[in-house]
């Protein structure tokens, strides 16, 4: 079966829809974003705590080396159970080139997910099974959020291209607070009607959209 994409481009993002009607999403701003983010990073920094539950910056940074490269691998379908996984991440874990590697493996990540196998059948990442297209809205989930929460605990601005907001507000939204697994959301958090798509992005995940280092 031909599985030729159509595209349409604009300049912050770009949707591509096969012809089974699978809707692929560029990762590409949003890992070029965070990327961004890591030069204002600093050393002192790494001990900070985050809006990420109990993690500090330098968990928080091993979480996305492992996020990175286990979603990557899930988009090529090429897990296996002796590799990686997104996991807990630990400081004491962190590559002490982090700096170089993590946007290796983010531009890595948004590679992968430009192929319009990787959004066909099911993948596995994490010991977890489920539809490619849903794994993909997972991972770029913990992009934006994680961006997020990077961004918020070394007081740096940060903005996301709106077709991934909306893809994750869907998403979020779509999940009732009884069924969310409370080891990856907390409660959502109200915001007020004029809140941006972002901020309402991070009310559904469970963070305070207000929340300052």
């Amino acid at each position: 079966m031909d599985h030729q994409p159509r595209t349409t481009d604009s300049s912050e993002e770009k949707t591509t829809v096969t012809d089974e009607q699978t809707t692929m999403i560029d990762f590409g701003p949003t890992a070029q974003r965070v990327t961004a983010l890591l030069s204002g990073v600093t050393d002192e920094q790494l001990s900070a705590p985050t809006p990420c539950g109990a993690y500090s910056v330098a968990d928080l940074l091993d979480h996305f080396m492992g996020l990175a490269l286990a979603m990557r691998q899930a988009a090529e379908k090429t897990t296996s159970a002796a590799g990686p996984a997104p996991g807990q991440g630990s400081a004491d874990r962190l590559d002490p080139d982090w700096r170089q590697e993590l946007p290796r493996r983010l531009d890595a990540l948004a590679v992968a997910w430009r192929e319009p196998s990787a959004w066909l059948g099911t993948t596995e990442a994490g010991g977890v099974t489920m539809p490619a297209q849903m794994m993909g809205i997972v991972a770029l989930d913990e992009l934006v959020i994680h961006g997020w929460d990077l961004a918020r605990a070394t007081g740096q601005p940060y903005d996301c291209d709106p077709r991934s907001v909306e893809t994750i507000i869907e998403w979020l939204a779509a999940v009732p607070d009884e069924e969310r697994p409370k080891e990856l959301f907390g409660p959502m958090v109200p915001v007020p009607a004029d809140a941006s798509p972002l901020d309402r992005a991070i009310a559904l995940s469970g963070r305070d959209p207000g929340w300052r280092a």
